[in-house]
């Protein structure tokens, strides 16, 4: 190994994501409903994992396809959102996750009226909407969390300074939660929610 065969793997290289090894993308979706603009959700079915819950259309990238493309083929399947009628508008934050995955979420128009949707029986059990005046005049609740680290039998204390003594870092993770009418939004849905309507209520 010398400094040219160094360059040769560095050169032209991208950065990415240190010990990500799982990458999805979901779809904000936004609907023109009664009259007014509405976020759509998704109640996630009972045969998939965080049954019961309240998500957005996404799921995992695929190999070959980018984050977009991910998005909204995810959207198509799920809750039958023709292709066409899909209008994305942009990019909300990424949200990065202790269980080693990112989630990249877009923000985007459904062409179409709620009614002609139909949904995967398999993975969503019923999707509403909420209007968008409903977020934008409430905030949402707000509890934190810690980690603590949880170290497993041999690990070797005696080879860094301090010892057992030494101070790791606590994670502090805010999880939110949104109430409307039977429906609880929360966790990473209710945060890209908020992160959403918190960037519209800064271009006022």
């Amino acid at each position: 190994m010398n400094i040219d065969k160094i360059r040769d793997i560095y050169e032209n290289r991208k950065s990415k994501p240190l010990e990500i090894n799982r990458f999805y993308s979901v779809l904000l979706p936004l609907i023109e409903r009664d009259g007014q603009l509405q976020i759509l959700f998704e109640v996630r079915s009972m045969n998939v994992k965080q049954p019961g819950e309240i998500s957005f259309p996404g799921g995992m990238v695929e190999v070959e396809e980018n984050f977009m493309e991910a998005a909204i083929r995810e959207t198509h399947e799920e809750i039958g959102a023709d292709t066409d009628s899909i209008e994305i508008i942009g990019e909300l934050d990424y949200i990065t996750n202790t269980s080693n995955f990112i989630l990249y979420p877009f923000v985007g128009v459904l062409n179409m009226e709620f009614e002609s949707l139909t949904i995967n029986r398999g993975e969503v059990e019923e999707i509403f909407t909420v209007p968008l005046d409903f977020f934008l005049e409430n905030e949402p609740e707000t509890y934190n969390i810690s980690y603590r680290p949880d170290f497993k039998p041999g690990f070797p204390f005696e080879r860094i300074p301090n010892g057992r003594d030494y101070k790791w870092r606590k994670m502090n993770y805010p999880v939110l939660f949104y109430q409307y009418e039977d429906y609880e939004i929360w966790g990473m849905t209710a945060k890209m929610t908020y992160n959403f309507i918190r960037r519209l209520k800064k271009s006022k």
